[in-house]
């Protein structure tokens, strides 16, 4: 049996959020988000919104479903990978098994960022390898505008996320011409907070802290944290190289590469690797302009898109590749 993709969908809010709304609020323009990220806009729920990341995932969930064209009881599995989740715990996963209204099936929720849908396909794939589960469910949404540092101190970070989810229905199948060929999976945890957001945790005894009125939390611990420069250097190594150990794994050619969807961390990024590889413009798919990196949901986003505008077709040669927070990093190559 292979392992394929039987229906995609994505959804993100309908707030758009411009580079000019953003030079409102923090000391910046659209020309120095644009140089240095390649993003002209992004969807926010915002602080008072009423879309949790498990509505968010839900939703996109919903067209995959349909999309697939199976009953929702017969999804037999959720995996949800997600950075924010609505609560501390429980996750995300069993949220959306309740929204759905399916039955008591399994609820796996992963936590690995910006290579959270990579590590969540593959972990889909074994299990349908095994025999296990039949039709998985797997989704990768965000809502990062709650907990972002809205003003100029934070603006290295702020203006690159957005907010929004994409899902995948993943099963067995009998057809030889589709199906998951190879998946990979790394980890170098050694720079784990070079790319963090420390609050809440338990590392540093916040907890009990916080019951003591006089307790003040560095401002740089609640928000998310990124040594930009150094994230970029390693990106630009490791995307590559997990691109190039998808093909030899499969035994399969570059040159018979349909499409590329990285995750959509910065355009510049994806620029480098697409040089690099030698890889023509129609050969990457790029959204990160119009909705910011939305890390877990950023490739079943662009996985959706590329094929709701028919740029991949049945049995098309397609990477998906991450790089991430961790850092983590991994890709999938599939015959879709």
């Amino acid at each position: 049996m292979r392992t394929v993709i039987k229906g995609l969908g994505h959804y993100v809010p309908e707030n758009v959020v411009t580079n000019h709304d953003l030079a409102k609020l923090m000391d910046t323009n659209d020309e120095w988000i644009r140089e240095r990220t390649g993003i002209v806009e992004r969807r926010h729920v915002g602080r008072d919104g009423d879309e949790p990341t498990s509505v968010l995932g839900f939703k996109a969930a919903q067209k995959a479903i349909e999309n697939a064209g199976i009953d929702k009881n017969e999804i037999d599995f959720i995996i949800f990978a997600t950075l924010s989740p609505d609560l501390y715990f429980p996750g995300c996963g069993v949220q959306l098994q309740e929204y759905l209204g399916i039955d008591t099936v399994g609820a796996l929720d992963i936590r690995n960022q910006c290579s959270g849908f990579i590590y969540a396909l593959s972990t889909a794939h074994a299990y349908v390898q095994s025999g296990m589960y039949k039709n998985i469910l797997v989704v990768g949404a965000e809502n990062h505008s709650f907990g972002l540092d809205m003003t100029t101190r934070g603006r290295g970070v702020s203006v690159i996320f957005g907010d929004g989810a994409g899902a995948a229905i993943v099963g067995a199948s009998d057809d030889e011409s589709r199906g998951i060929l190879s998946c990979n999976m790394h980890s170098e945890g050694k720079y784990a907070e070079e790319l963090t957001m420390q609050f809440p945790g338990t590392k540093y005894g916040w907890a009990d802290n916080l019951l003591d009125e006089d307790f003040k939390i560095e401002i740089e611990k609640i928000y998310p944290h990124m040594n930009g420069n150094f994230v970029f250097k390693h990106a630009v190594t490791r995307f590559p190289e997990a691109i190039q150990e998808a093909f030899e794994d499969a035994g399969e050619s570059v040159e018979n590469l349909k499409m590329l969807i990285p995750h959509q961390a910065n355009l510049r990024i994806s620029q480098f690797i697409q040089k690099r590889m030698n890889l023509s413009d129609d050969q990457v798919f790029n959204n990160i302009q119009k909705y910011g990196n939305t890390t877990a949901g950023s490739i079943p986003i662009a996985l959706s898109e590329a094929a709701e505008q028919g740029k991949i077709q049945k049995g098309d040669l397609v990477c998906l590749a991450a790089f991430g927070s961790g850092f983590t990093w991994g890709s999938v190559l599939l015959r879709f």
